[in-house]
């Protein structure tokens, strides 16, 4: 499936350099066409500023949204890319320094922050279905969950990822794509956001999703020890593996809880677990995971026959698997076979990145799904709401093609060190607290394995009363599910809040 993920991040991209940088922009009232004709380059240095208001929890909240784009420059002070933000910050507010500031990141790689902007904690939000699913005619409406209502949120967009550009075809891309690289960079382009926008005394958190997660594990350290910023808080979203270790035994046992969680979302389990609500199964799939799953799979090759049946008698049972399958697999389902597995006979394959999400293969032979069902449904509704938005609401005026996904590729995942990053970063500052949020159907990035992330983020334990962890009834994007957009923001409020440390209190142990 990584391969078809990676296709589908490569198609459609354009030439950039075709034509010359546009001529100098009416910021004004947002005209960015050049003025002898359209363009396809990124104006670098440059913005617009619209105003706006929103009922947020039976509260008005104004504010203003500026979008635009801010350099990137090498050691020599060259410009040598521009990075595109949007930026809502409530209007009308008595004391800004007191503020909390929110820089907000996705994944992909090669992803624009689209997806949270516009799904999740932003004012406004895509037109879709209670669960998520996409409804024309496209649009957005209001979102009355947003954090804009105790927080100020920069949604930005890494190099080649929605209107961010390098600045020639000179520039070199392993300037920009690669783990450590990535955060360096933007990095340095926060430090010069926070400059330009007197934000020095705010106190700051970052959100990361999916490979934004990476992104901000890496930059709590990255942003203390490069650019003496101190952030309050940082929330992962649908969490990657963080470069914490997890091969063999253990990669293969973590799994079962979302097969699990999937299996009794489409009523795969045997009667006695199915009757059970969600919550109240899953712990008995954790515990045996753990004490007997996770040893069984150590044996390896030398585990009794007898054991062996056992195992993946109780294998079959948790995940909706037949048992001979199971055995097949010496214990080890893939995520890709699980995919096509589970609901084979019925005729569908369950996506990946959401299990509730169904597809349709060529054939029902085969070992892994034709296509990611969910994310060609998403694509189906955040392309046409982002452009409609940016364009048309925000007045931001380009011939720009926006990256959903663009090209970052190869990506340098050398050095992944961000788990431990974090870990240091928490360390040296007591203020610093994270939260993690999983959808119980996320199947890349799945909520067991964020479990385990956190426990070994922090093996002294020292810092567990600073970290947490909430699950939600939807997959990567559980903001998506109607139910789920009001719990989760919910729970981001409460947390930046409660990461600001009371007046007086000092950072110290």
């Amino acid at each position: 499936m990584r391969n078809i993920l990676t296709a589908a991040l490569l198609l459609g991209c354009i030439s950039l350099y075709a034509q010359k940088p546009a001529q100098k922009p009416d910021s004004s009232d947002g005209k960015f066409y050049a003025q002898s004709g359209a363009t396809r380059a990124l104006k670098i240095d440059a913005a617009v500023t619209t105003n706006h208001e929103v009922t947020i929890k039976g509260q008005r909240v104004p504010y203003k949204v500026t979008a635009g784009s801010l350099p990137v420059w090498d050691e020599e002070g060259k410009t040598i890319a521009g990075v595109f933000y949007t930026y809502f910050e409530r209007t009308g507010v008595a004391d800004q320094d007191a503020r909390p500031l929110v820089f907000s990141f996705n994944g992909g790689p090669g992803t624009a922050s689209v997806w949270m902007q516009i799904g999740y904690t932003g004012p406004r939000v895509l037109k879709i279905d209670d669960e998520g699913y996409p409804v024309q005619p496209y649009g957005l409406k209001d979102n009355p969950h947003s954090i804009l209502d105790v927080a100020d949120i920069v949604y930005i967009d890494p190099v080649n990822t929605g209107f961010s550009r390098t600045a020639g075809k000179d520039v070199p891309g392993s300037k920009f794509f690669g783990v450590n690289q990535d955060v360096k960079y933007l990095a340095e382009w926060i430090n010069t956001f926070i400059s330009r926008y007197k934000r020095w005394a705010s106190p700051k958190y970052l959100v990361g999703e999916s490979y934004g997660t990476t992104r901000v594990s890496g930059l709590a350290l990255e942003l203390m020890n490069a650019q003496w910023i101190y952030v309050n808080g940082v929330v992962l979203v649908s969490p990657t593996d963080l470069g914490i270790e997890r091969s063999g035994p253990a990669e293969a046992a973590l799994r079962l809880p979302y097969y699990a969680a999937t299996a009794w979302y489409h009523k795969a389990l045997a009667s006695d677990l199915q009757q059970k609500d969600l919550t109240a199964m899953l712990p008995e799939v954790e515990t045996f995971t753990i004490k007997e799953y996770l040893p069984a799979l150590a044996e390896g090759g030398f585990i009794s026959d007898a054991k062996k049946k056992e195992i993946a008698a109780k294998v079959a049972r948790y995940s909706g698997l037949p048992e001979k399958v199971v055995l097949q697999n010496n214990l080890d389902i893939s995520t890709n076979l699980f995919w096509k597995e589970l609901l084979r006979d019925r005729g569908y394959t369950i996506g990946r990145l959401d299990s509730r999400y169904l597809g349709i293969d060529r054939r029902d032979g085969g070992e892994r799904p034709d296509f990611n069902a969910e994310l060609t449904s998403w694509l189906h509704s955040f392309t046409p709401a982002i452009n409609m938005y940016l364009r048309e609401e925000l007045k931001y005026k380009t011939d720009l093609k926006y990256y959903m996904f663009g090209p970052v590729f190869p990506w340098d995942n050398n050095g992944n060190r961000t788990g431990e990053n974090l870990r240091q970063a928490m360390a040296q500052n007591p203020y610093l607290h994270v939260m993690i949020q999983s959808g119980y159907y996320d199947g890349a990035c799945d909520y067991f394995n964020a479990k385990y992330s956190m426990w070994q983020l922090d093996p002294s334990g020292r810092m567990k009363d600073r970290l947490s962890w909430e699950g939600y009834r939807s997959g990567h994007m559980m903001y998506l599910r109607k139910d789920d957009l009001a719990t989760s923001n919910d729970h981001l409020r409460e947390f930046i809040l409660k990461a600001i440390p009371k007046a007086g209190q000092a950072a110290k142990y």
